[in-house]
């Protein structure tokens, strides 16, 4: 049999189609099988992604107050539907899905401080305010300690008020105001080594 060229298109797209139609599930077997959709009975909502300044449009799915599924939103001019791959995982930072489908909370999210105390292999459960009491004497004791008022510079003292021993990762979790509110927390606490994490 010879196979010319618009017999090999006819039977390609032939062949393309029927794979469609069946993969689409046109059959009766199979249209009882399919899954509802996720988002049936839900309730959309417009938000902005948190991780990072860009403000792309997040579309979020809620059902019995639980989010139970969340896209980028076609209509933002920013992003026009498309979310990075941090935006991608909006939902499974806090839900994932059962073997039935239901969403239940990630187990893998962490709720509670867990502190390794230096030299220990393992780590215990504290409470909050332990944590920001620790925290908070741990920067004032090391910027005490390192603190520099003023510097040599060609023979003469210039002021300089700042700690070298501190640095700063700024979050891309934290919304543009929380992030400017940091900033300046850290400068005046006499911080120069500041960066951030918005990086893909």
């Amino acid at each position: 049999m010879q196979l010319t060229r618009r017999s090999f298109l006819k039977l390609t797209g032939a062949t393309a189609a029927a794979a469609t139609l069946a993969s689409v599930g046109l059959n009766k077997a199979s249209a009882s099988t399919i899954d509802p959709l996720r988002i049936k009975y839900t309730k959309e909502y417009t938000t902005i992604c948190t991780f990072c300044g860009v403000g792309c449009g997040v579309v979020c799915h809620v059902r019995d107050g639980v989010i139970v599924n969340a896209e980028g939103d076609p209509d933002h001019p920013i992003n026009e539907g498309t979310l990075c791959s941090k935006g991608s995982s909006h939902y499974n930072i806090s839900y994932i899905y059962d073997e039935k489908g239901k969403p239940k909370p990630n187990p893998n999210r962490l709720t509670h401080v867990l502190y390794r105390a230096p030299g220990s292999s393992s780590y215990e459960e504290k409470d909050w305010d332990w944590a920001l009491d620790t925290i908070a004497r741990r920067i004032k004791d090391t910027r005490d300690q390192n603190y520099v008022e003023s510097v040599n510079v060609d023979g003469r003292q210039v002021t300089v008020n700042r700690t070298e021993a501190i640095s700063w990762l700024g979050s891309a979790f934290c919304t543009d105001e929380e992030n400017y509110l940091f900033h300046k927390m850290a400068r005046a606490m006499g911080v120069i080594n500041i960066d951030h994490c918005a990086r893909l």
